[in-house]
């Protein structure tokens, strides 16, 4: 068997379990291959449309987003902390809180990035999590988000023109739109052959069996 599947992984930069959920299923594809490939498109989703640009402290916002106390959340960052070790992913600077941030203009720059170097908005993805989750960064900072541009090879003079105007606003509504509209309303979500959803940020082994399950019935 050797079959390529189109994954379509629907996530936000500042959600920690969509990197958990990825390293899992990276771990997933490598552990299939060379069997069963996969082609992966990053869509957007925003866990906070509404976040002011000066953003929020990160307890603050989960004890009042979820009314949980603030031991609850401290509880739930370091279990967080310990399964993105458990997949290979250290959090770094962001382990002990920080800012929550407006994603909009970074998935922007990954509509951008999918729509003219597709090869490179998994490097951009990846990056962008790294600038929020291991460098405690901004990501609606367009300064930190032409400094990961230029650090993954990307055009900054373009993705500055991208950042200064308007442009993929309706483009990036409309995906996520169409999303939502799908039912997807929590994130990471994995979208396999436009046809079959994995959501949340499974363990390896449920990755690994979905896609061979999946691959199996293409």
């Amino acid at each position: 068997m050797n079959k390529t599947l189109t994954l379509d992984i629907v996530s936000d930069v500042s959600c920690p379990w969509c990197i958990i959920g990825y390293k899992a299923l990276e771990q997933a594809l490598a552990n299939l291959a060379p069997d069963i490939q996969a082609k992966i498109t990053w869509q957007p989703f925003e866990l906070n449309p509404q976040m002011p640009p000066e953003g929020q402290e990160i307890t603050e916002h989960i004890t009042q987003k979820y009314g949980i106390s603030v031991e609850q959340a401290a509880q739930n960052r370091e279990a967080i902390i310990q399964r993105g070790l458990s997949v290979g992913y250290e959090f770094g600077e962001r382990r002990g809180g920080g800012m929550i941030y407006n994603t909009f203009d970074a998935h922007r720059l990954l509509h951008w990035a999918e729509e003219f170097y597709l090869e490179k908005q998994m490097a951009l993805k990846l990056a962008l999590f790294d600038l929020y989750f291991k460098e405690n960064g901004n990501p609606s900072n367009h300064a930190q988000l032409l400094s990961v541009i230029e650090k993954v090879g990307l055009d900054v003079v373009e993705a500055k023109s991208v950042l200064d105007s308007d442009k993929f606003t309706v483009e990036v509504r409309q995906q996520q739109q169409h999303y939502q509209s799908a039912g997807i309303s929590s994130v990471p979500a994995v979208i396999v052959n436009n046809k079959h959803l994995i959501s949340g940020g499974q363990p390896t082994e449920i990755f690994e069996k979905a896609l061979k399950q999946i691959a199996n019935e293409v």
